[in-house]
Parts: structure tokens; sequence; C-alpha cells
């Protein structure tokens, strides 16, 4: 069965993407049947610094519905896994102001580990995000003119 990639289409919409980083994920085993299985929200989702540490927050991970009385907590922090270089570097842009870390996609590489794709980000105002309205919508009207 091949799985399914996560990608968080908000944050590309509400957020300009500075950098991306790709960090390991701490997970219990039914959560990665979950993740399989393609049962991922990226509402509210965010990432912070704890004691030098990076965690996820706000991730829904549905629960795994062969589960037993040992299943996973739907939401609950989870902590990533980047070098201490990487978490210097991205503690001290987090101390810049407007930048905030967003989880982007959540996917399995080729060894099968579980693996979240995370931006450093800054929030786009409002105009912004009409210019992205505006300009999905020119690409979407080229593609049905390229069509025909």
């Amino acid at each position: 069965m091949m799985a399914k990639e996560m990608n968080n289409r908000q944050a590309y919409f509400n957020y300009h993407i500075e950098d991306k980083y790709v960090a390991g994920i701490v997970l219990l085993g039914t959560e990665v049947k979950s993740i399989r299985e393609g049962k991922v929200s990226f509402n509210d989702a965010y990432c912070m610094f704890d004691k030098s540490e990076l965690w996820l927050r706000g991730l829904y991970i549905a629960e795994y519905k062969m589960g037993t009385s040992n299943n996973h907590i739907a939401v609950h922090d989870r902590k990533l896994l980047l070098t201490q270089r990487e978490l210097k570097r991205l503690q001290a842009k987090m101390k810049e102001r407007g930048f905030t870390l967003v989880p982007l996609r959540v996917f399995f590489n080729e060894k099968n580990f579980a693996k979240v794709e995370i931006g450093l980000a800054r929030g786009k105002k409002t105009h912004d995000k009409r210019a992205s309205i505006k300009e999905k919508d020119v690409k979407r009207e080229l593609g049905r003119v390229v069509k025909f």
C-alpha cells in the first residue's frame, strides 16, 4: 500500500515560506498507521521551542480504527528531531520579529520513516492573500484555455 503525502495548503496561503527543513518526528505505533491512511489534519498546528527542543503542537492524527485500548491520543505534543546546528539556527530566527514555524507536509521517506517538512514563515498581509487568490485564478484560467 502506497502511503499518502499530506500537505498543509493553508500554510502557503497564510504565510510567506522563507526556508524549509525536514525533521523526524517521534510517533507511537498507531499514529504511524493512521498517517499511512492519510488521517492527518494541520488545523491549528504549529511548532514551538521548549528547553531547546522543538515540539509540534496541535497536529491532529485520527485514532487508528483498528486500534485497541492502547490507541494514541489524537492531539498531543510531538517532538521533532533536527540536528543541534539546525535547532540553534531556527531558535535565532524565531527571536526575530514576525517569524514562526509551521508544518508544511507529513510524508514517509525512502526508508519508510515518518518525516515532517517545516517552514520558517512570515505572515502574509490581507492584500498579499488577495494577490495569491488572483494568481491562482489566472493559472486555472490558463489551464482551461490550454486544454482546448
